[in-house]
């Protein structure tokens, strides 16, 4: 199956090369190009395409409030950030509003094919060690007041998937979360299958965010 791309980043000799690079792959299609958020969402609308790679320091509408948008409208779309520093405000707030995960506009080209594919198959290209520095950098102005308490979605999880959750929330590979817990890689990955399923969220990204806004992990 080709995997439809849309591409949103005010500069156009950017897009022009993200474009040469991604419809030389047989599976892969750039179906539009769009110079601010505002476009991106209207296009993400119209096109359903399966990855947005999104640039998030664009003039008017910015690629924060651009994700949020085609999060609600397009929910099989998924957000691949484009940032210059790997420790970036707007990348964390892009994660926090929906985005499944982030890449350096200098990535190598296999690099950023691999990360549209593994995104289009509904995973995150984000490690969770990168999540986590975010969050810790940015999150204790950017989470301040965004929660009264955890939250109740919490409930649903029996105790086993809360140890699980809290893990991934630290960082920690299934792998790493297996040996923590005396439990198979297997298990783990059935267990954040099933997290996911009953908090409602989209991948490992936004489990890890998910620990932090409900104050189940808090910013060190």
């Amino acid at each position: 199956m080709t995997v439809r791309v849309l591409l949103a980043d005010d500069e156009h000799l950017l897009r022009m090369a993200f474009t040469m690079i991604l419809d030389a792959q047989p599976d892969l299609s750039v179906v539009g190009e769009a110079a601010d958020g505002a476009e991106a969402a209207a296009m993400a609308r119209r096109l359903h395409p399966d990855v947005v790679l999104m640039d998030v320091r664009m003039p008017g509408t910015d690629g924060i409030e651009a994700t949020r948008r085609i999060v609600r409208d397009c929910p099989r779309t998924r957000v691949l950030i484009l940032t210059t520093f790997d420790l970036d405000e707007y990348a964390f707030a892009a994660l926090k509003a929906g985005a499944s995960g982030f890449l350096l506009k200098n990535t190598r080209p296999d690099d950023l094919l691999t990360a549209i594919h593994t995104i289009a198959s509904g995973d995150a290209v984000v490690s969770p060690r990168v999540t986590r520095r975010l969050l810790e950098t940015f999150a204790p102005q950017l989470l301040n007041g965004s929660a009264q308490g955890q939250d109740k979605r919490l409930d649903l999880l029996t105790p086993r998937e809360r140890e699980v959750l809290i893990q991934v929330g630290r960082g920690l590979s299934n792998t790493e979360i297996a040996a923590a817990l005396h439990l198979s890689e297997a298990t783990v990955k059935t267990h954040l299958g099933r997290i996911l399923d009953k908090l409602q969220l989209r991948d490992r990204v936004q489990a890890v965010v998910f620990t932090y806004e409900s104050r189940l992990i808090h910013p060190t």
